[in-house]
């Protein structure tokens, strides 16, 4: 699987015996026949129906042999439900009667009526969606970095991993993040992922000494981890990927679910992981080329290893229902500086534009080779020859099935024409990126793998019978009403009931699951989940930018209800919809017609009325609620295998997710500056909370978190009653924002209106006096009803306009003017009897953050996880603030830059770098000229560092930093001759500079022997919260000799920081004070109120005294943790003060740069 125990050093050597290939075997149909196949289909764990059996029997006795074991396992990953998607590709026939349309059908429907901007939809590994002409920013093929007029598409994609994050949930997490990243830079002939999102669905957590009223023990299987292990590895495993490879994770959903219904358990033992995001593809590189016969098929990436065999089969069955051992077969294990090496030869093939040598690409996910090769020749409609041996392979013992099945990961296949060959090796060379040419195109679509060990083919066949038309299925399904009984509020205490719902994970706050993940990479977020001075996880939307000289960027949301399935499966499905309508309304959108839709479907197929409940509910989004919108849903995935089946204690024993349909809206911003956020603003005079109540007055229950804090499910569920109320909801809100008349936006969701106003409370740090004396029902039902709706909080002065205007907008009866911010610290709730809930925000703070606590009590440093949740009873914490010791305004390097004069800059990568972008970005605005160095480009010999003013040190995960944080890139300077030489007489020099962030500051501190200076700078140590901190944190820049902090001395403001190994460890106790003293600190972290601090989160690493970034006597050499390259545009900052332009403060850093070299 993933791991593996040794006993002792000697057990170890296995690791590194090396056997011979084990043989080819045959399963004998010819002599056995179909129940030959039959027994091979159990004890392989192949999930062939009994259809696809009679079909493979047939073919392969049509043409007189017997399969090998490699054609069988090919043809059930390459056929299994996880692949071809059978379910939703079937003919069905409900109570009796013949449907006329297939599950998919229903959904391309979408598609055909409103095709709108989808470039790409259904027919590559993601969904690509009119862009615009774009200024790039990339290094061109001589290394130098400029910006491109290009017209750029944005592409689209979310995926489930959810089989293996319940076997093993790190691993688990992470491989579905790498496979979704994979998806994004393996469209069309070459594209780019730029943000993530990451989603959980579990059963209860049951925290020990935290459990819940409503939290029982149920028990599970023991080859699954149980929902509270997943939550605490799963999302490092997500988290981890990302961060290494260097993709912002901004977004996401978490919800637990576990709950008798009708006699039956019901919830998430079989977790829902799902990994998606957004990225960006060249016009010109949307499409796969036509592959011409004799084109080199390549394998690109990591070698095979025997990890993932089967994974789509696997899959495919519902959890238990396989053998153990085949369960753990199939988990895979991550790589993302490999992964991250392959986006790096990608990248620099499709910025040659026409000259990009890739044809086609495709990801190499579920099956291995054995899928992606057949693929990526089927879409071209030709056939191929192989090498089974040419394949890049590190466990030579593996058998023929194992290395052409296996599913190791970071790879891709792609077709180049063998006239590029020499260009394309010479890249993989450069970024140190393994390839294999394994076959070539054929033009008969015949498909043969050929093993020169055992002189043999394992594979020999057709590609219509490989991937032609094997039986479609057809589901006879009926449906089966439960009768659920209602829920009744009539006797809930609300204080009992605001506590419980607080409690619940899914309404409860998510710090836990987003600080672990970098939020800032790339530089080209505008919007992530932590919002206001505070910085509290509550925003509705996503939002990247398109460029670094633009304000147009991309939005996304993610809508989910599935609680609401168990009453009403067509319900769940289309407020799913308007949940991500109604968060993704956060953002500038010119009209709804602008989002597209990702759908990923899960569902217990089998299960006693679940499939006609499925086909009712994709009848609703696909042939009903999407066309009446306007909207199209051109990219999705399916999960049909949502139980938990198992044996205990002689009792069988089932647990069963609900139809759950996670829906992410995506659509283009034309300012991603007007994106808002539910941050309470006190501080601008008089205000006024609006409800909007598009459930009218319904106040449905069912299906909510007061439900489930009850234990209950409910009888009535929310619904979308009205699209056109919905239509108008959207247009209201956009052309409200374009008119700048709102000052906070959030929806209702989970947890209701009350839930909703509090967290405006906790982003804007303010109490609120709240009236519900207009809106009809009891104040439980208006409170804790998850009807779809908004609150606006709009100056007082406007506010009787703007409920005029919403109402005349088409949305009468469903505005409410509710209260206003108050300045007690209080949320104090009211109806016409009079006071019905009050207390204080930071008890309502402190339990709302409670689960957050308990989940880094258990999983990270305990006392740093105390101090956090300890900042909570600092009722006077200013938030975060800007003190400027210069105009931020004022470009000083302006003179230089208008001389035309241009000084190189060498922007230094190592593998595993992955900020390198934004920091050629940012030195480019300074007005140098950027050039993209590779460390191998020194080591070769190719490039000198004698042609450059200065160099940066970028941050990222060289080597994965497996050596220690900077130590592998170190010591592959120290221990090479020309590379130490040719840094040494760069650092003597006396007019060279040089800055290391993050991983480079890492680097350059362990090059303290060759750099002047530097004998003072401490090593860089894992973080002492335990954990990757990605925080927007406060700094102080102090007086020191460093060029880059020339005249910012005394300034403080917030900075991105994301990293691991931050903790600054000084060789003596008192290196600190006397560096301080010798005035060698530049930087270091300070606390809201300005005070040097080493207090977490304040200090996310907990350096001593703050201590975040130093310098040498000269000033030429600075090192630093936190990242300016990736704020230096105001837009860029998860907050920042009104009034800021297009720079923010940290551009006076590399424009002090720029005036140093004149």
């Amino acid at each position: 699987m993933t791991e593996a125990v040794f006993g002792s050093l000697s057990d170890a050597e296995r690791l590194y015996h090396t056997a011979e290939p084990a043989p080819l075997a045959t399963v004998d149909i010819l002599l056995g026949g179909k129940a030959a196949l039959a027994a091979a289909n159990a004890d392989m764990g192949l999930a062939l129906s009994p259809d696809e059996i009679d079909y493979l029997v047939e073919n392969f006795v049509r043409i007189g042999r017997n399969p090998t074991d490699v054609e069988l396992m090919m043809f059930a990953q390459a056929n299994s439900e996880h692949c071809r998607h059978k379910i939703f590709n079937a003919d069905w026939v409900i109570d009796g009667v013949a449907q006329a349309r297939s599950l998919f059908g229903m959904i391309r429907n979408t598609h055909q009526l409103h095709p709108g901007k989808t470039v790409v939809a259904y027919s590559d590994n993601a969904s690509v969606v009119q862009g615009g002409q774009t200024r790039r920013f990339y290094p061109q093929a001589d290394g130098r970095y400029g910006f491109v007029e290009e017209e750029m598409h944005f592409l689209m994609k979310v995926e489930t991993h959810n089989h293996p994050t319940a076997i093993s949930p790190f691993a688990g997490a992470a491989t579905g993040a790498g496979g979704e990243i994979r998806d994004e830079g393996a469209t069309g002939s070459g594209s780019k992922p730029k943000a993530g999102l990451t989603g959980f669905s579990v059963s209860n957590l049951n925290i020990p000494g935290f459990e819940q009223p409503w939290e029982t023990h149920y028990g599970k299987p023991g080859r699954i981890a149980s929902a509270l292990e997943i939550m605490v590895d799963g999302p490092l495993g997500g988290a981890a990927y990302n961060n290494e490879f260097g993709r912002p994770n901004i977004a996401g959903y978490f919800r637990t679910l576990e709950l008798e219904a009708v006699g039956e358990v019901r919830g998430y033992h079989k977790p829902v992981m799902l990994a998606g995001g957004v990225g960006n593809i060249s016009a010109r590189h949307a499409f796969k080329h036509p592959i011409p016969a004799g084109a080199a098929l390549i394998q690109l990436g990591g070698p095979a290893m025997l990890i993932g065999l089967g994974g789509s089969a696997a899959s495919s069955m519902d959890t238990g229902a396989n053998t153990e051992n085949l369960d753990f077969d199939s988990v895979q294990r991550g790589n993302p500086e490999l992964e991250r090496r392959v986006q790096e030869v990608i990248d620099r093939c499709w910025q040659l534009g026409d000259a990009n040598p890739i044809l086609a690409i495709h990801d190499v996910g579920a099956g291995g080779l054995s899928n992606a090769f057949p693929e990526l020749v089927n879409d071209a409609g030709r056939g191929a020859i192989f090498g089974l041996r040419d394949i890049n392979n590190e466990e030579l013992g593996m058998s023929p099935r194992e290395l052409w099945c296996n599913e190791a990961q970071e790879r891709y296949v792609l077709a180049v024409d063998p006239a590029d060959l020499p260009r394309f090796a010479a890249i993989c060379e450069r970024e140190r990126c393994p390839y294999a040419v394994v076959g070539k195109a054929t033009e008969e679509r015949h498909l043969s793998v050929e093993d020169p060990h055992f002189g043999n083919k394992p594979v020999d066949m057709d590609l219509s019978v490989l991937l032609g038309k094997p039986p479609r299925m057809t589901r006879e399904v009926v449906h089966v009403e439960r009768a659920l009984p209602a829920f009744d509020a009539a006797d809930i205490n609300l204080t009992e009931a605001v506590y419980r719902v607080l409690h619940l994970p899914g309404v409860a706050d998510k710090t836990f699951l987003i600080t672990i993940g970098d939020r800032s990479v790339t530089g080209l977020i505008a919007r992530d989940q932590m919002v206001g001075p505070w910085q509290v996880p509550v925003a509705d939307v996503a939002v990247t930018l398109a460029g670094y000289a633009t304000h147009r960027g991309e939005a996304f949301a993610v809508g989910e209800k599935a609680p609401l399935a168990l009453i009403d499966g067509p319900a769940s499905g289309r407020m799913a919809i308007g949940e991500a309508i109604t968060n993704i309304a956060a953002a500038a959108i010119d009209d709804l017609s602008e989002l597209k839709l990702s759908a990923n479907w899960m569902a217990p197929a089998g299960h006693p009325g679940e499939d006609a409940a499925l086909y009712d509910t994709v009848r609703a989004v696909g042939m009903e609620l999407c066309p009446q919108l306007g909207i199209s849903i051109p990219v999705g995935k399916d999960s049909m295998s949502m139980k938990t089946v198992w044996e205990q204690d002689g009792e069988n024993k089932a647990v069963t997710a609900p139809i759950s349909l996670v829906i992410t809206a995506f659509a283009p911003t034309p300012d991603a500056r007007r994106t808002l956020t539910p941050q309470l603003r006190a501080d601008l005079g008089e205000s006024r909370l609006i409800l909007i109540d598009l459930g009218a007055g319904r106040n449905r229950l069912g299906g909510s978190a007061l439900a489930q804090v009850y234990g209950a499910v409910g009888a009535v569920a929310p619904d979308v009653d009205d699209a056109g109320r919905l239509k108008a909801f959207f247009a209201g809100v956009q052309q409200l924002n374009r008119e700048g008349r709102l000052l906070a936006y959030h929806d209702r969701s989970d947890g209701g209106l009350f839930v909703t106003l509090t967290e405006m409370a906790f982003a804007g740090n303010t109490g609120l006096d709240v009236d519900l004396a207009a809106l009809p029902g009891s104040s439980v039902e208006i409170l804790f009803n998850e009807e779809l709706g908004a609150v606006l909080q709009v100056l007082a002065t406007d506010a009787d306009a703007i409920v005029a205007a919403l109402n005349s907008a088409g949305l009468q009866g469903c505005v409410y003017l509710i209260g206003q911010p108050a300045g007690h610290g209080r949320i104090d709730i009211q109806t016409a009897a009079g006071e019905v809930f009050g207390d204080t925000l930071i008890k309502l703070h402190r339990a709302w953050s409670a689960t957050t606590w308990q989940m880094q009590m258990l999983r990270d440093n305990p006392a740093c996880a105390q101090q956090e949740y300890d900042r909570l009873l600092d009722a006077g914490d200013p938030g975060m603030h800007v003190h400027l010791s210069y105009d931020q305004n004022d470009n000083i390097a302006a003179p230089y830059i208008h001389a035309g004069k241009r000084p190189s800059m060498a922007v230094l990568r190592e593998q595993g770098v992955n900020g390198q972008v934004e920091m050629a970005a940012a030195f480019d605005r300074a007005g140098f000229q950027a050039v993209d160095v590779h460390m191998s480009d020194i080591i070769q010999g190719r490039v000198s560092l004698r042609d450059f003013h200065g160099l940066v040190a970028c941050g990222g995960f060289s080597y994965g930093d497996v050596l220690g944080a900077g130590e592998g890139w170190a010591k592959s300077i120290l221990f090479n001759a020309r590379a130490r030489d040719e840094f040494s007489a760069f650092f003597q020099r006396p007019d060279s500079f040089a800055l290391g962030v993050c991983n480079g500051c890492q680097m350059m501190s362990n090059l303290q022997s060759i750099i002047p200076g530097a004998g003072h700078w401490p090593h860089f140590v894992r973080n002492r919260s335990e954990q990757f901190e990605a925080r927007y944190s406060m700094v102080e820049v102090l007086e020191s000799p460093s060029l880059f902090f020339s005249g910012m001395a005394g300034s403080r403001m917030p900075i991105a920081m994301a990293h691991g190994e931050g903790f600054a460890e000084f060789s003596a106790t008192t290196a600190v004070r006397e560096i301080l003293l010798d005035k060698l600190v530049s930087m270091r972290f300070v606390d809201n109120r300005g005070a040097a601090t080493e207090t977490y989160p304040f200090n996310p690493n907990g350096s001593p005294q703050g201590v975040t970034g130093l310098t040498t006597a000269d000033g030429r050499f600075t090192i630093m943790m936190p990242h300016p390259e990736r704020v230096f545009r105001a837009v860029q900052h998860s907050w920042h003060p009104d009034g800021w332009g297009e720079d923010g403060p940290w551009m006076r850093m590399f424009r002090n740069a720029r005036k140093f070299v004149g």
